[in-house]
């Protein structure tokens, strides 16, 4: 997988460094990460549902924290942990937009073993940026 943790970042939290050659894989790594960082085996993650996330935003940074903080809400509201299956980022007047197939299934203590709970994206440190073509992120997130 193209992320790894970072282990100096933050001393309470948890944090993480995504790549990807365009803008959609990086933000299928950071969901990617996200969901390692709540479950010891992802794939033990079986794609029973499949949710459709679209948001714009008019910031490509800002839109990756709305797309990381909406997981986040459906594992807590809907208790899914989900897989970035397809992600797509397009560009439009006034900023960007992700669509992105998320599958996955409802929490299952028996078969998931869950590491933390991350409660939030944090805005610390958060960056993304492309360096030699490619695309990096920094996430920061509150467990």
């Amino acid at each position: 997988m193209p992320y790894r943790f970072l282990e100096d970042i933050a001393t309470a939290d948890m944090a993480f460094e995504a790549w990807g050659a365009t803008r959609d894989e990086l933000f299928a790594a950071c969901a990617a990460a996200l969901l390692a960082s709540m479950t010891h085996d992802p794939e033990r993650i079986e794609r029973r549902r499949h949710i459709t996330i679209r948001q714009e935003h008019e910031e490509l940074d800002l839109l990756l924290y709305s797309f990381l903080a909406e997981l986040v809400f459906l594992k807590d509201a809907r208790r899914l942990l989900l897989h970035a299956d397809s992600v797509l980022i397009g560009e439009m007047a006034g900023g960007f937009r992700i669509e992105a197939l998320m599958q996955g299934e409802e929490i299952n203590p028996q078969r998931h073993r869950l590491l933390v709970d991350v409660k939030a994206v944090t805005l610390h440190r958060f960056r993304v940026i492309c360096e030699n073509g490619i695309w990096r992120a920094t996430v920061v997130l509150d467990i």
